[in-house]
């Protein structure tokens, strides 16, 4: 007889526990795994990708001719003839494919060890590591990679910010091209120039914590272009940054 009361326990309560179930997948909703993510975001909660070339966008500090070597050392690096402008060819994102093509045989021939394919990998690095580096106010991090005028920009810039009491939130989604679009050789050194187009998510933000410019759900495309400078007669391989600017 207890037998049986203990049966009739649990058949209750196995009644009860099945109730809670529907009852809690009335309010939560069944899950499959194929759901479609809510409209106009992905799977992660993000709002998908747009277009928004003309949009207003927070840009990095422009700095467009020829800067000083990075440092001490890069000052006896770079020749000190071209220090003081771009070489004009390096600078030019229209320049016509047969240039491009006879700058690069320059450097090249001036460096053997030249690689297009490791070059742009390389530049892509830098690009992605100077993007967050200046996005979270870290000069220190800036500081080898950028010649001194560059440097000077970017810090005045992250100093500036810090005085305002804003902060930047920079999130690179992706290059989505990186192309050498400028390439000469003055002296011994080589100056390369990349036209880079990323997707990036920026919001400038006040102390209080609110929006000052740009919107933290809307991806916007930025295209860039980087001159980079190198002395091919030194052991050391790194390239400096020495000019950033936006298409005209």
């Amino acid at each position: 007889m207890e037998n049986g009361f203990q049966f009739l326990d649990i058949i209750l309560f196995a009644a009860v526990a099945a109730f809670f179930i529907l009852r809690l997948r009335g309010v939560l909703g069944k899950r499959t795994g194929h759901e479609e993510p809510p409209p106009g975001r992905d799977a992660f909660g993000k709002r998908r990708k747009a277009e928004a070339e003309d949009d207003k966008v927070i840009s990095l500090p422009d700095r467009a001719g020829q800067p000083e070597a990075a440092d001490a050392a890069a000052a006896e690096e770079i020749d000190e003839e071209f220090a003081e402008e771009a070489p004009a060819r390096a600078a030019r994102a229209d320049a016509p494919a047969a240039d491009l093509e006879a700058g690069l045989a320059r450097v090249r021939k001036a460096d053997e060890s030249f690689s297009d394919e490791e070059f742009l990998g390389g530049a892509s690095a830098c690009f992605e590591m100077v993007i967050n580096a200046f996005a979270a106010g870290d000069a220190k991090a800036l500081r080898p990679l950028l010649s001194n005028d560059v440097y000077g920009d970017f810090a005045g810039a992250i100093e500036e910010r810090g005085k305002a009491g804003q902060t930047l939130e920079t999130t690179l989604i992706g290059i989505n091209e990186a192309e050498i679009v400028g390439a000469d050789l003055q002296g011994r050194t080589a100056f390369i120039t990349i036209k880079f187009v990323s997707e990036q998510v920026n919001v400038l933000r006040d102390k209080a914590g609110e929006t000052v410019e740009g919107d933290p759900n809307h991806v916007t495309k930025i295209t860039d272009l980087w001159t980079f400078a190198r002395n091919t007669n030194s052991r050391d391989p790194n390239w400096t940054l020495v000019a950033t600017g936006s298409p005209s």
